[in-house]
């Protein structure tokens, strides 16, 4: 009898890690007790993995990861804000592959493979679509999105014209609706995703992380994935960026991120307007000067994004974080703006903003002289 050997899937290329009895880096922050399980998760290894993780928690059968009742557009879950994040966990099926055109952080937002974050950044937009609870989904079918990804790159073919995003390659942000750092604790869908850029001549991966986790050191990313971490003075951090990593601990982890592999970039997003804000971004330019080597300054670009809120979101954190809305919600220095993506924000008042901008990158350049902007809005 003649065998026939069936191609290997990126689970196969990439087997599973075996489980630590270590504590995990998100043992602080997620706790499951409660998983929503989507119809056809465990039909798929990864679903099957993570379900098996998590043994004593609650598992409540779901029709769709989206629109699950009692957890998403629930009023009354916004006092409940972060006990939710810590506690629960949604497994889902993707669905759609489709991808998005971007030219600023990334060529093109492919399918994500979670959304939703452990943690509670006050200005966070993923919430304005998911309702009044924004614990993480993380989608189990992770050979399709693996998968769809190779497929849209080979189509492209090679980037022949540099542009502001990669001067070489397709750039993938494969963390435009989650922390990768952090998702990366829950399941191996971010290696499997690392290693696939890897194996990819013409594509690489980015996404901004708020989160130090060092099990990322040893994907071998071979510079095929761009870390953005993203800074904001250390004072003004501990108030709007709730339960992330302190930023000296971003700071301190940049020099080991590029020793490993990583391309690393600093994402200042978003840049908060108040009284003092230039003399403590000038002390953060200083500290980011301060806290790397020659091979990280030598690669060093960065993004720079000015504060866009929403005025449902404003409602629901003067609910549970009303101390953030005295810095993100200042009606005398904003205007309503509808963004690329069709939504209604609020954003600095034109005018004012250009100037907010001019004056950050100059105190940036007087600091960071070798640190190119991509970017800045």
């Amino acid at each position: 009898m003649v065998s026939i050997k069936q191609p290997m899937s990126n689970l196969d290329l990439f087997p599973p890690a075996p489980p630590s009895s270590e504590p995990g880096p998100l043992d602080r922050l997620l706790k499951v007790s409660r998983l929503y399980v989507e119809t056809g998760v465990e039909e798929h290894l990864r679903g099957r993995e993570i379900l098996a993780r998590f043994p004593d928690a609650e598992r409540i059968p779901v029709a769709s990861h989206q629109g699950i009742p009692g957890l998403f557009g629930n009023e009354g879950n916004a006092e409940a804000w972060n006990r939710i994040k810590g506690s629960t966990l949604v497994l889902g099926v993707k669905k759609t592959m489709s991808f998005t055109p971007n030219g600023r952080s990334c060529d093109f937002i492919p399918p994500s493979a979670a959304n939703g974050c452990v943690m509670s950044c006050a200005y966070c937009y993923v919430p304005r679509h998911k309702g009044f609870a924004n614990p993480v989904t993380v989608f189990v079918n992770i050979d399709r999105i693996l998968a769809s990804i190779r497929r849209h790159a080979r189509r492209l073919g090679p980037k022949t014209e540099p542009n502001s995003v990669d001067p070489r390659y397709w750039a993938y942000d494969i963390g435009c609706n989650s922390d990768c750092a952090a998702d990366a604790a829950l399941s191996d869908n971010v290696r499997d995703l690392v290693r696939l850029f890897t194996t990819l001549p013409n594509a690489m991966g980015t996404f901004a992380t708020k989160w130090v986790n060092r099990e990322l050191l040893t994907y071998a990313p071979k510079g095929k994935t761009r870390i953005r971490f993203s800074l904001m003075p250390a004072a003004k951090a501990k108030l709007l960026d709730v339960r992330t990593s302190p930023i000296a601990e971003r700071l301190a982890a940049i020099d080991d991120f590029v020793a490993a592999g990583y391309e690393v970039h600093l994402n200042f997003s978003p840049v908060v307007v108040y009284e003092g804000w230039q003399e403590e971004y000038d002390a953060l330019f200083q500290q980011v000067d301060a806290a790397m080597g020659p091979a990280a300054k030598a690669q060093l670009a960065a993004e720079v994004i000015f504060l866009t809120h929403h005025a449902g979101l404003h409602e629901v954190n003067l609910r549970w974080h009303p101390k953030a809305e005295s810095l993100l919600w200042t009606p005398d220095t904003q205007e309503a703006k509808v963004s690329q993506g069709g939504g209604h924000n609020v954003r600095y008042r034109t005018g004012l903003k250009g100037r907010l901008v001019a004056e950050f990158q100059e105190l940036m350049a007087r600091r960071l002289p070798y640190c190119r902007v991509r970017y800045a809005f």
